[in-house]
């Protein structure tokens, strides 16, 4: 048994050895074509006296010569340009934009003119590693004026080592917002957190790298009584529990108690000894600043106050298929249905009214329309958009 064990571990490490080696390969062949085209961009500059038709008789020239190769379009060799330009004034080009795909680079010169802010986001997509999607959400909902900006209410100075205190202070975010679309307009604790749960991915996208599920209503047991924290997380770079409070209505000076209760109880009974303190994160639909300092004054474990909004994003692939209200008015019978999802392309605006969770499973995946006993209803030959019960 033991060289069973020794041997399938073996294994296992040899095929971490060659997955490292692939990522850094393909990492270090990145950096070597980002270098490339910033080197092509100087020399296009450097003979801006020829003309853009200099740049179009290139093109031809290095698709005779590369016929396989991609990226040497008139147009890309435009942006290599442009790309020398944002950054010769570096003594080399910085890292996290060496590091970054061409995509990637593109679409912060294209949609950040600051250069300060384009270097936040490019540490930021590096760091975690975003998609070029990932990347696109984060700088649309302005990530970087609600993280690096915000004016975070918080006591992690006070309550944290420095290392520690400038992560956590870091991490947060003001306001948090989190992508539920099929959140309804009016809905209490229970619904929003269950929401959050079902679409954990996208919430742990939204509160940062390092974050790891444990799970939501975690039960802790202090003298007879059964408490539960509506949501728990473990960070893998702070190395300590977090508490993350939901809560539907403005902040009060009382919610900042049961949270240093929730916490003391968890460093008491669930904190290793090489863990961190824990931390607590209290999400508010809004806030006063003054009131959340006055109630953070004289608290002795680490806690951020924060507001969330609710954002109705919905993939441009899901957008591309949904009809207008006015569609569905033109086409379907409401009054026959008791489910219904309107979507309206022009505002961004999703009017669910009931069981969207099982419509949403039905766009992604048709199969799944015998199974929840959905009827289809099909616009200009594209995928459901509407599920119904009949009366």
């Amino acid at each position: 048994m033991v060289l069973e064990k020794d041997f399938k571990e073996t294994i296992v490490n040899i095929k971490n050895e060659i997955i490292n080696t692939q990522t850094q390969i393909l990492s270090d062949a990145n950096g070597r074509l980002i270098n490339l085209y910033f080197k092509l961009g100087k020399i296009l500059n450097d003979n801006s006296k020829w003309g853009d038709k200099f740049i179009e008789k290139l093109e031809v020239e290095l698709k005779l010569d590369f016929p396989n190769t991609k990226g040497f379009s008139a147009r890309n060799l435009r942006r290599m340009k442009r790309f020398y330009l944002e950054y010769k004034d570096e003594e080399i080009l910085p890292p996290a934009v060496a590091k970054l795909p061409w995509t990637h680079n593109i679409m912060l010169l294209e949609k950040i003119k600051d250069k300060e802010k384009r270097f936040w986001y490019a540490n930021e997509a590096a760091n975690c590693n975003w998609s070029k999607v990932v990347l696109d959400n984060q700088i649309d909902m302005n990530l970087y004026e609600r993280k690096a900006l915000a004016d975070k209410k918080n006591n992690f100075k006070n309550t944290l080592v420095e290392s520690q205190s400038d992560l956590a202070n870091d991490l947060q975010k003001d306001p948090y917002i989190f992508n539920l679309p099929f959140l309804k307009e009016k809905y209490v604790e229970k619904e929003l957190e269950e929401s959050m749960v079902e679409r954990i991915r996208n919430v742990l996208l939204e509160l940062g790298n390092g974050f790891s599920f444990i799970g939501n209503q975690y039960k802790i047991t202090v003298g007879n009584e059964d408490y539960f924290i509506d949501m728990l997380f473990y960070h893998l770079k702070l190395h300590c529990y977090i508490v993350v409070e939901l809560k539907t209505i403005p902040f009060k000076p009382e919610f900042i108690g049961q949270l240093n209760f929730y916490l003391t109880a968890l460093d008491e009974q669930v904190k290793d000894k090489m863990d961190a303190p824990t931390i607590g994160l209290l999400l508010c639909k809004s806030k006063d600043k003054l009131t959340v300092e006055y109630s953070l004054k004289g608290i002795n474990k680490p806690i951020g106050v924060s507001s969330y909004e609710i954002s109705k994003y919905l993939p441009k692939d899901i957008l591309e298929v949904l009809p207008t209200e006015e569609d569905i008015n033109l086409h379907v019978p409401t009054h026959k249905f008791h489910h219904l999802v309107f979507y309206n392309h022009h505002n961004y605006f999703l009017q669910v009214l009931q069981d969207v969770q099982a419509l949403y499973s039905c766009l992604m995946n048709p199969m799944m329309l015998a199974k929840l006993e959905l009827e289809p209803y099909f616009y200009k030959q594209k995928i459901l958009f509407l599920s119904y019960y009949p009366l």
